[in-house]
């Protein structure tokens, strides 16, 4: 596929819709509460805003657990408010991607009800049903992603459902022909609708181990962490046969012009690049969440970066992230300054980044007081709950930052009067305002979205720096990862001249470099090199 298609040379912007924008004053944000900010999104910069799930939801994971894929949750809106969405997102150039979740419904699904209502029911298979071990507990040892064992017996027929999540999220048996089918048509429900992609929720568990074998238990598993890292997860995810399914739901996109498959996978370098697919039949994008769960520092970073480049299957196009709604916010992770450097190194790496709301204004973890708890996980496991990330977005300095009129699902920060779109969209020194420059130069230099990319060494230890070329343009991204300022030689051809297109510290914007420049405590800059 050509380098010009518009997911290789984009930027993805996710939204948590309970969390982006409340247009009905109930405190929870809705599909009309997006549109609303459309405008905001365009003039950001940014190509496609990925939404998270607003199907048909009883909400005991918020959405995450569907009880009807071809519909629109009244806490939401309607499929009208769905439709004029993708007309106002398609009258700005911007691309709509759902969040798919083919891996499991809600137990409250039409198609559950009917599976649990006998050992006969046509729709038993459509669902993973085992009997007992032989001392009546649970068929093997999986534990659920969110604690606790990964099967629930039901009273009624004996036997066990299996449950990668919640117990009120029955994983679906791919294996059944007739669930893929009905997958597809959920999937062209959409596509004529006119989304432009899905981002496939949790992919790689979608096909389970035949035989059903029990974990092998993890040597590495400590005291602290989530309780599904006791067992790896060699049977119950990550199979062989999944490329076969993932296969055919890109033949399902297929007749649908320019539209991107994203799948979630939480997978190391090597198993990730697997997910391209065997004759590059797999997703588009097989999301690379390295960034995420990498030290913090120039060597760990360069080193990450080399790997996932030399494990790239050919013609696999590589994409980076740096957080979403599972994850602390990247704020929080690294702190204020180096949220900057990391804004340009997401920016400016080959590949299609995806960002996520409220970074751009440096949201970091928002501390939840015990009596406004809402994810499950937490409650299941104390510790690794995940609506510190997921908090509203912070609009201007209003009642609730402009959110709603309505007490917020969850707190605003403490510092909603002055973090803010509105308070920050005109300060050249904002968070906000490096990521719009950002974004505007990888629109004017196709260098940085689409052109190659090599290393450029002997730094410092604490700087990691790059090249991004093609044929119209050089330049050279230089990132501290230190408070310590850095004494940086350029080298290279003789008569080669350098200017500053963009840096962490406006001020030195435009500047003229040479053989040498000192690199700030926390700078990240842009150079571009100037005709001889």
């Amino acid at each position: 596929m050509a380098d010009t298609v518009w997911w290789k040379r984009g930027t993805v912007y996710q939204v948590y819709p309970r969390s982006f924008q409340d247009s009905d004053g109930d405190g929870i944000g809705d599909l009309a509460g997006i549109t609303r900010r459309l405008d905001y999104l365009a003039w950001l910069g940014v190509d496609a805003v990925w939404i998270s799930p607003f199907y048909p939801s009883p909400m005991a994971d918020f959405g995450y657990d569907v009880a009807d894929y071809c519909g629109v949750d009244p806490l939401f809106g309607t499929l009208a408010d769905f439709d004029a969405l993708v007309a106002e997102a398609h009258f700005r150039r911007l691309k709509v991607i759902l969040d798919f979740v083919p891996n499991h419904t809600s137990i409250a699904h039409p198609w559950f009800a009917e599976s649990r209502s006998s050992r006969t029911s046509p729709k038993r298979d459509w669902y993973i049903w085992r009997d007992p071990a032989p001392d009546g507990g649970p068929p093997n040892n999986w534990i659920s992603n969110f604690g606790g064992p990964a099967w629930t017996r039901d009273a009624e027929s004996g036997q066990y459902y299996y449950h990668a999540f919640l117990r009120e999220q029955p994983d679906l048996n791919w294996r059944n022909p007739e669930v893929r089918a009905a997958m597809h048509d959920a999937l062209r429900f959409w596509l004529d609708r006119g989304v432009d992609g899905f981002r496939v929720d949790v992919i790689w568990h979608l096909i389970k181990d035949e035989g059903f074998r029990d974990n092998p238990e993890n040597p590495a598993f400590a005291s602290g962490q989530p309780e599904i890292n006791r067992f790896a997860q060699v049977y119950s995810a990550d199979r062989p046969e999944v490329f076969d399914i993932i296969a055919e739901l890109r033949a399902v996109l297929a007749p649908y012009p320019e539209r991107v498959l994203i799948g979630e996978i939480y997978l190391p370098v090597e198993r990730l690049v697997a997910y391209y697919g065997p004759d590059r039949n797999g997703v588009d994008l097989p999301f690379n969440f390295q960034l995420i769960q990498t030290p913090w520092n120039a060597r760990s970073v360069g080193d990450l970066v080399d790997a996932y480049e030399e494990a790239l299957p050919p013609g696999g196009w590589p994409n980076w992230v740096l957080g979403n709604h599972d994850q602390p916010r990247i704020a929080a992770r690294v702190g204020a300054r180096q949220a900057a450097v990391a804004a340009i190194l997401l920016l400016t790496l080959r590949g299609t980044p995806t960002l996520y709301y409220g970074d751009e204004i440096g949201l970091a973890q928002v501390p939840i007081p015990p009596e406004r708890v809402q994810d499950p996980w937490e409650r299941n496991e104390p510790g690794h709950g995940r609506d510190p990330e997921r908090t509203p977005m912070q609009w201007d300095e209003t009642v609730h930052a402009g959110f709603s009129t309505a007490e917020p699902w969850l707190p605003v920060s403490a510092d909603a009067a002055t973090r803010n779109v509105e308070a920050l969209c005109d300060d050249a020194t904002s968070l906000l305002t490096l990521y719009r420059r950002l974004l505007r130069l990888r629109r004017d230099y196709a260098a940085l979205s689409i052109g190659a990319y090599r290393v450029w060494p002997g730094c410092p230890e604490a700087v990691l720096a790059y090249e991004r070329h093609d044929a119209d343009a050089t330049l050279r991204v230089v990132l501290n990862f230190s408070a310590v300022q850095q004494d940086i030689r350029m080298g290279g051809q003789e008569g080669w001249s350098w200017s500053v297109l963009l840096s962490t510290h406006p001020e030195r914007q435009g500047a003229q470099i040479g053989e040498s420049f000192v690199l700030l405590s926390d700078e990240g800059v842009i150079l571009l090199r100037l005709p001889t």
